[in-house]
């Protein structure tokens, strides 16, 4: 048993909009609205926000923790096939992954409490894709090298499926309250209307292939496997009609689905910022603890069972005189018949991937210029810490996020810069499982009302993009009223 080599290829492909979730720029970075996003209690100032629609917040990131596209196609003068053995079979595990997080930001408006001046709302509507997939690596290998040769005697274990993606829209609201001079805390509601959702990724089972007794080799199979969507069949259905408004009934459907007409589900973030003293700050923040109940459109696939077979054995020579013996049709019965293939439509659960941000940050450096006079604040306008502004930060940020094969982490040094309320910049340096050498930059610039940020991350692999593991960009257009704007 032996397949192009090219097959196992692509789990990669489909991934070549690997996304990664953590925005180590955009957190704590609060003259941005949007940091209110990564967390609910960051320091808020503003009176009142509003992002442009569509334009105010987008997020694109690409990640993968093993091969990259230069290392299969670069023109080096090596073997295609060689280059699947030594960069792929040969180094990624399985828990290795291509991962996918994209965000566009629909709505945002924030404003602060006419008679709470100390609190400040926020509500909008954002959609989100999460993909991951990890590289399958027992069955790449049996898909490459088969299971002849070196592979006899070996269990390939067919855990090693486990991919997992969603698209979402969610709708929220949060509040943001200055509870005291030194402390901000921030939780918000969200519900999640699901577009689609798809996941395999409690498989167990193992196949091997040894010799045999009435035949040279045996086979064994034992699988429990399965394939949970919901949503999928609704744009399949309408697909495989192939009729003359396809793209308008897709369009429909996915529309419908956007406004609430899909699988709903519920989540809540919290977040604080707390300054330990006027010039050290910690904050952190959980976001995503949700779940959707998928109950509509679901379409599960199983395939579950064990056997053994020594594959077709030929009697001679009363075999070669029947001629119309239904050996391999026979073959294919059993098998079926021990490892039935099923679909079901039983509703299921999704968890949301949750994500754990903190951060310590000392201030420096006075400016003389307090960038966050006549806010509007209630505890603000009483003299806090807040008045005291500082042109320079240092610190360091930690990201988890709970994943189907543990938890991934990433550690963050920083250092901002602000020049008066017109711009500020943040350098990074960030390392996890994707990247040793992630240096990001990230610019806001406040042009009378006008907000506009960009953020970018691993700059060093932008001159070779084909070879990076990792890269980021964000940015967003505001308007920002601080006084009489």
């Amino acid at each position: 048993m032996r397949i192009a080599p090219k097959l196992i290829l692509i789990p990669l492909f489909c991934s070549t909009i690997a996304l990664a979730q953590n925005k180590e720029l955009l957190y704590d970075f609060y003259e941005i609205p949007q940091s209110l996003m990564v967390n609910p209690g960051v320091k808020t100032s503003q009176r009142w926000h509003a992002g442009i629609p569509v334009l105010s917040g987008l997020s694109f990131q690409g990640a993968t923790s093993g091969v990259t596209v230069n290392d299969l196609f670069a023109n080096d003068g090596i073997d295609f096939t060689t280059k699947v053995q030594e960069r792929l079979l040969d180094v990624m595990g399985n828990k290795d992954d291509f991962s996918s997080t994209s965000q566009i930001e629909g709505i945002t408006v924030g404003f602060r409490g006419k008679n709470r001046p100390d609190d400040y709302y926020s509500f909008g509507m954002y959609g989100e894709t999460d993909i991951i997939s990890y590289w399958p690596k027992d069955l790449a290998i049996l898909a490459f090298e088969g299971n002849g040769g070196n592979n006899i005697g070996r269990s390939f274990d067919l855990g090693d499926l486990n991919l997992r993606g969603e698209m979402i829209n969610v709708f929220h609201f949060g509040i943001n309250r200055k509870v005291s001079a030194a402390l901000t805390l921030g939780a918000r509601a969200k519900l999640y209307s699901s577009i689609f959702q798809f996941q395999s990724i409690k498989n167990s089972g193992s196949f091997v292939t040894r010799q045999g007794q009435n035949n040279i080799y045996e086979s064994a199979i034992n699988a429990d496997m399965q394939l949970q969507t919901a949503g999928v069949k609704g744009f399949y259905d309408i697909v495989d009609a192939d009729t003359g408004t396809t793209q308008k009934d897709v369009t429909s459907l996915f529309t419908e689905r956007v406004f609430l007409g899909g699988n709903l589900g519920f989540g809540l973030d919290f977040g604080f910022s707390y300054e330990l003293n006027p010039q050290t700050t910690i904050t952190g923040s959980i976001l995503d603890l949700g779940f959707i109940n998928n109950s509509k459109d679901v379409w599960n696939y199983t395939f579950s069972g064990s056997t053994t077979t020594e594959g077709i054995s030929v009697f001679l020579p009363e075999d070669i005189d029947d001629v119309d013996n239904d050996l391999w049709q026979d073959l294919l019965d059993e098998i079926d018949a021990a490892l039935p293939y099923g679909e079901n439509e039983s509703g299921y659960i999704s968890w949301r991937p949750v994500k754990v941000y903190g951060s310590i940050r000392y201030d420096f450096g006075e400016g003389g210029n307090p960038v966050f006079d006549n806010c509007g604040c209630g505890v603000n306008a009483s003299g806090g810490t807040n008045r005291d502004y500082y042109r320079n930060s240092v610190g360091g940020q930690l990201f988890m996020m709970k994943r189907p094969r543990g938890v991934q982490a990433a550690l963050t040094g920083f250092y901002q810069r602000r020049f008066g309320r017109v711009a500020s910049l943040k350098a990074t340096y960030t390392v996890d499982k994707y990247s040793f050498t992630n240096i990001g930059l990230g610019a806001n610039l406040q042009l009378g009302p006008v907000n506009f940020y960009v953020l970018a991350d691993n700059l060093l692999s932008y001159s070779n993009i084909a070879d990076s593991h990792y890269a980021s960009l964000q940015f967003g257009f505001n308007i920002i009223s601080w006084n009489d704007n």
